[in-house]
């Protein structure tokens, strides 16, 4: 990964459909350290156990708090088959972790609490610009190539 700013317009190298994954908590209670605290832990895990193993789908996330009660990780995937196998593999991380978090739900009355969304863009329907900035984003999980090569406005890249 690269820490040091690329001078100039890039965009990212990405090509073909892209999975957009964003999961998250949120602590209702701070006071239910035991409710949260496994949840928060659970994702470090399998997160690398998914950039361990070639093939798992998983091309980059970034983790991002979302103020004093919410963090959230945003994931780019191949495919939403790949995603989808690892949800419910039963030889990886996710089905023990999702079985704990529901069990925790039933007990901990609402206070934490979980989301994610999924989108599936096709190609030809996203794009990205980053100015004077390290990899970032799709771009740090794909790679980046100078704006040039994919058009110098954002209708050019969307292929409009």
């Amino acid at each position: 990964m690269s820490v040091k700013p690329i001078e100039g317009r890039t965009t990212a190298a990405a090509e073909g459909e892209v999975v957009v994954f964003l999961i998250g908590m949120r602590v209702n209670s701070f006071a239910a350290v035991r409710s949260w605290w496994p949840v928060a832990r659970a994702m470090g895990p399998m997160l690398a156990e998914l950039s361990r193993e070639r093939g798992s789908g998983l091309l980059g996330y970034k983790a991002l708090l979302g103020g004093p009660r919410e963090v959230y990780v945003v994931q780019y995937w191949e495919s939403k088959e790949k995603l989808l196998a690892y949800a419910v593999a039963p030889d990886h991380g996710h089905r023990p972790a999702w079985a704990a978090f529901n069990r925790r739900l039933r007990e901990g009355r609402g206070k934490v609490g979980f989301w994610h969304e999924t989108y599936v863009v096709p190609a030809g329907s996203y794009e990205s610009i980053y100015l004077n900035m390290p990899e970032y984003g799709l771009g740090r999980a794909t790679g980046v190539v100078p704006v040039a090569r994919r058009g110098e406005r954002a209708a050019d890249r969307l292929r409009v």
